[in-house]
């Protein structure tokens, strides 16, 4: 596994991330790193490795775009000196461009979405031992949804920008739509948005699998 012991890794992005974190920054135990994602990644860390001590941040927000991820990022994850930082943003990005479009001006268009995060990765790479990106998701199967297409591209926007710079990446999209082949989206989520523990589960698999975690899954 790629995180050592004493490594720090800050979980940042949205509300799939946030999960009723703690503020100012989610840590610990009781409302901590929230019930979502990043609970599940940290209860598993602390299971499989109970020899490292792994300090676990979580400064998801639940709302976040690209746009105010970036106006954010010295505050809630530079000035906490992470090791390690896992972002997942996006979806928002795309998903006020259908439930409010008529308010253009909170938009974030595919050419913001990866100046956003190439600016995000520019300022971090330099100061951590590596960024992990996570894909925006959209829980569902049918390609010519038109949401489902726009999220496409964004993920396709979020694959270049991992490429570009050499980050771990994980597709998101893609254990959704394997798990959508069995069930309806309804099973885990009825906005088709949100993970709740199931999806929350799939996310925490992912994650654990691109940094090397190997003893979940013999």
């Amino acid at each position: 596994m790629i995180i050592g012991d004493g490594d720090r890794i800050v979980f940042t992005g949205d509300s799939v991330t946030d999960a009723g974190r703690g503020r100012p920054v989610g840590e610990g135990l009781h409302a901590g790193v929230g019930t979502g994602y990043v609970r599940q990644i940290e209860n598993l860390l602390n299971v499989l490795y109970p020899e490292r001590k792994i300090f676990i941040s979580n400064t998801g927000c639940s709302g976040d775009t690209s746009r105010e991820l970036k106006a954010r990022w010295q505050n809630d994850v530079m000035n906490l000196k992470p090791d390690w930082v896992s972002i997942m943003i996006g979806i928002n990005d795309v998903w006020r461009q259908f439930d409010s479009p008529g308010i253009t001006p909170c938009h974030v268009y595919p050419d913001e979405y990866r100046s956003n995060l190439y600016e995000i990765l520019e300022r971090t790479l330099p100061i951590v031992k590596g960024v992990i990106l996570m894909s925006p998701f959209y829980m569902e199967p049918q390609r010519e949804d038109r949401m489902r297409q726009r999220v496409d591209e964004y993920i396709k926007i979020c694959e270049d920008a991992a490429k570009k710079y050499n980050c771990h990446y994980i597709n998101m999209q893609q254990p959704f739509d394997d798990y959508l082949v069995y069930r309806h989206s309804s099973y885990i989520s009825w906005d088709r948005v949100h993970p709740g523990p199931i999806g929350s589960t799939i996310i925490a698999r992912e994650f654990l699998k691109a940094i090397g975690v190997e003893r979940a899954f013999n």
